[in-house]
């Protein structure tokens, strides 16, 4: 009798977006694959739509990789997976607080030991250093990264930024005459059911080292290289933030508010500056440093971890 392969999917989501990206991707392994799903509980819950001040307040612990608790798992930590997929949103350029909380358990390092795993990102549009964060901890844990996929809203920044706090703040998530539907596109997350077929053959045939170079080759991640510099200033910024704002502080402390304020003040005007002078830039680097930022596309498109 053959065994099912038995995959694990680990996984936040506040919106329910991420939760359909992932169905839509097993979709076609129905009946051939053994599915678990473990989704990952705040103890206290990050309610939906956000809350401005909330949402601000949020950003030094998410940044600082200091997340709030999560509620114990519920799936044995012990249990054999052939493949664990850790489905995830980046939150202020970093891991989502629960998905960190998860990374920093010592249940996510029992269970991780020896996993292979592929990460599944559902997001705006920058992601690179929050993929990173993810790959040292589960390189700590001694899980095998095999493949990622990344969908994202395809939007032009700045129309994405719009759409996306008006879906975080308000909850409307719909197109309207003049901007289009927030997060990622609807055809986005239909066709991500292409990626079935190359992790339905890896667990067939337990051979993950092409798994990457497969999914690559069906568009599974898209980077244009002025984000790579964007982001980079971005985290900076956010990390300057971070320590600034947390020096007064935990979440929600009186002392601190004045400091988010601050931030929040400029985070908006921050972008909208930074974003063309980044594409200008990036321009200007993509022709006199052409080979090195396409060294850099093509290690963020990868699974390797620098120094690991």
């Amino acid at each position: 009798m053959n065994v099912k392969p038995k995959v694990l999917v680990v996984y936040y989501t506040q919106t329910g977006q991420l939760r359909r990206i992932v169905d839509h991707v097993l979709a076609p392994l129905e009946g051939k694959v053994d599915v678990t799903y473990e989704q990952l509980v705040p103890v206290e819950p990050f309610v939906f739509p956000w809350k401005k001040e909330t949402f601000y307040d949020t950003m030094p612990e998410t940044v600082l990789l200091k997340p709030r608790a999560i509620q114990p798992l519920k799936v044995d930590v012990n249990e054999h997976f052939d493949l664990v997929l850790l489905a995830y949103q980046p939150w202020f350029l970093s891991p989502s607080q629960p998905t960190a909380a998860f990374l920093q358990s010592e249940d996510a390092a029992k269970l991780l030991k020896g996993k292979t795993v592929v990460t599944l990102i559902g997001g705006r549009n920058m992601w690179l250093n929050a993929q990173e964060k993810v790959k040292q901890y589960l390189d700590k844990a001694g899980a095998k990264l095999a493949g990622n996929i990344v969908l994202v809203d395809k939007s032009p920044n700045l129309v994405s930024l719009v759409t996306v706090l008006r879906w975080l703040f308000k909850g409307k998530k719909e197109a309207t005459r003049f901007l289009p539907q927030g997060g990622v596109q609807e055809n986005e997350i239909i066709t991500s059911k292409r990626f079935a077929a190359p992790l339905g053959k890896a667990l067939e045939s337990s051979n993950w080292e092409p798994l990457q170079g497969e999914l690559l080759g069906m568009d599974a991640v898209e980077l244009i290289p002025n984000l790579i510099l964007l982001e980079d200033r971005g985290i900076k910024a956010f990390r300057y933030w971070a320590k600034f704002i947390s020096a007064k502080g935990g979440p929600g402390n009186a002392a601190r508010k004045p400091r988010v304020s601050m931030y929040r003040s400029l985070l908006i005007p921050g972008i909208i500056v930074l974003s063309p002078v980044t594409i200008i830039s990036s321009l200007i680097k993509l022709n006199l440093k052409k080979t090195e930022l396409q060294r850099e596309v093509d290690y963020y498109k990868g699974v390797s971890l620098r120094n690991s």
